[in-house]
């Protein structure tokens, strides 16, 4: 058919976890979590649920604590953003979500989804919600974890509704793996339906549920809806929304654990039967998926981006990235800029760090399955001693490659945190010694880096190189990235600066390069 698209799952080949998804008329909107990057809460659009381009972002900062400041020692790595709801109502989008560094619910509203979101703070503390606006102009709000929760709220939307619904409607606290949590809440054709996602109790398998009610107050019942993995290393594939199309038919978005690339959409066709939902085909996943397309030719901006740093001031007095573009914590304005030199992006030291984890203003994207790279040019001319610039395969166990400067001396240096083993939760309270693989001198302060990433049957792995010559040569080891829940994302590229002895330097980026095979 001349609208009809086809493509493969994953839909996205990067980090987009814990997606929500609605339609407003010909146009899907989807949030996915951003834990500590900046700006946060990323909404992406579509005109036929496959192709995505990012159109905004819900905030800029969050707060300015010292944790999101990355002051001092201070981080919010694997807290921040987790899991929001994206709502439509009445002309007005609205997005809820806790964090979970502040241990505060946040609620932002905005009638145009490309413009500023109104910032405001529901009493309580609601993890993994979703928000629903029932017929009759009652709100209410699904969360929780093993023990899932059905809360109104008042109408301004502030906090539980004095003498409003408040009750237990589904548990799964026996689960000694992960229990029910996740929350997507709909009401369809007069029922309502409450998704999420857990673990099989018998072995670590994300799997999706689904529990409904003819009414608020009556009994959820249903159970697991989904429980596959496409053939890929026994990661189930859970955790998302569903919506429908102009032309009534309907798909999940869920996300699928792909190892150190992080977790990518799935897309899955969806169908009725009994008013229960029915994933897939013949309760599987198809590895390829199609859908129509509500604006044929339409062209995507892509999910990753080249730079040459030559960026105008405009009209509001400030600089504006490109939205593949996110910091790594709150940025630090006044030490970095694209105006001091033409061309270039200049980063500032502003404190002393013992490794570049802690650096102020580490500039990253997302990398890209299977395979992606990136490369840029690094002027050190005003670099104090002790002073390493370069790039990062950022994640808890992130290798870099960094030129660094030393009584005079310009070297080349392979550094990054080696993982301790491959569980994904014993990175809580590791502390992970930063190490060095391989230094080699250069002659001059300016120099060609490069960072590329391999992801291969869970087989993932960062190498760096510089440029000599016109020939890339490799520094140090192919250094093994693991997804793990100290940082909760997928392997981000990096552009960092920081100094171990002195601030006051500073270093210029130019001509950054992306490449990605997909």
């Amino acid at each position: 058919m001349k609208n009809e698209i086809v493509a493969e799952n994953p839909i996205l080949k990067q980090d987009y976890p814990d997606v929500d998804v609605i339609r407003v008329d010909d146009t899907y909107y989807m949030i996915s979590t951003t834990v500590h990057f900046m700006p946060g809460g990323v909404i992406l659009r579509s005109y036929n649920l496959i192709d995505w381009e990012i159109v905004s972002y819900v905030f800029e900062t969050l707060d300015n604590t010292p944790g999101q400041l990355l002051d001092g020692s201070s981080n919010i790595y694997g807290k921040g953003m987790w899991a929001a709801s994206l709502r439509y109502y009445k002309g007005t989008f609205y997005v809820c979500f806790v964090a979970n560094d502040t241990h505060k619910t946040y609620l932002y509203q905005t009638d145009n989804i490309e413009g500023l979101w109104k910032k405001q703070e529901v009493r309580g503390f609601y993890h993994d919600c979703s928000l629903l606006f029932d017929d009759d102009e009652r709100i209410y709000i699904v969360y929780g974890n093993k023990n899932i929760y059905l809360t109104e709220l008042s109408p301004d939307l502030k906090g539980p509704k004095e003498g409003g619904l408040h009750r237990l409607i589904v548990e799964d606290k026996d689960n000694p793996r992960l229990g029910y949590e996740g929350a997507h809440f709909y009401k369809i054709n007069g029922r309502y339906y409450v998704f999420l996602i857990h673990s099989l109790k018998d072995e670590w398998f994300r799997t999706e549920a689904c529990f409904s009610s003819d009414s608020l107050e009556g009994e959820f019942i249903g159970g697991d809806v989904i429980c596959d993995d496409m053939g890929y290393h026994h990661s189930g594939v859970a955790q998302g929304g569903i919506v429908d199309t102009p032309d009534g038919k309907w798909y999940g978005i869920m996300f699928q654990d792909r190892g150190a690339s992080g977790r990518l959409p799935v897309l899955a066709p969806m169908h009725w039967y009994n008013k229960r939902p029915v994933f897939g085909i013949d309760g599987k996943i198809p590895r390829l998926v199609n859908t129509m397309d509500t604006r044929p030719g339409y062209i995507y901006e892509p999910l990753y981006a080249s730079d040459d740093f030559d960026y105008p001031i405009t009209e509001d007095g400030k600089v504006h990235l490109k939205k593949v573009w996110q910091w790594n914590h709150n940025p630090h304005d006044r030490l970095w800029s694209t105006s001091e030199r033409k061309r270039a992006l200049r980063l500032h030291s502003g404190k002393i760090c013992e490794t570049l984890d802690k650096a102020y203003n580490t500039l990253t994207q997302r990398t890209t399955e299977p395979e992606s790279s990136v490369t840029v040019i690094v002027d050190g001319s005003h670099m104090k001693n002790g002073d390493y610039a370069g790039i990062t395969a950022l994640l808890g166990c992130y290798g870099a490659v960094a030129l660094t400067y030393s009584n005079g001396i310009y070297e080349i240096v392979m550094l990054g945190k080696e993982p301790q083993n491959n569980n994904l939760n014993s990175a809580f309270g590791e502390q992970q010694e930063e190490k060095e693989y391989a230094r080699v001198a250069v002659y001059g302060p300016v120099i060609r880096l490069k960072c590329k990433v391999k992801y291969k049957d869970g087989l993932d792995i960062a190498e760096f190189f510089y440029e000599r010559e016109g020939k890339w040569i490799m520094v140090g080891i192919q250094h093994k990235l693991i997804f793990k829940l100290d940082h909760f994302t997928g392997c981000r590229f990096g552009i960092f600066y920081y100094s171990i002895k002195e601030i006051g330097g500073y270093v210029d980026f130019m001509d950054f390069k992306y490449s990605a095979k997909i």
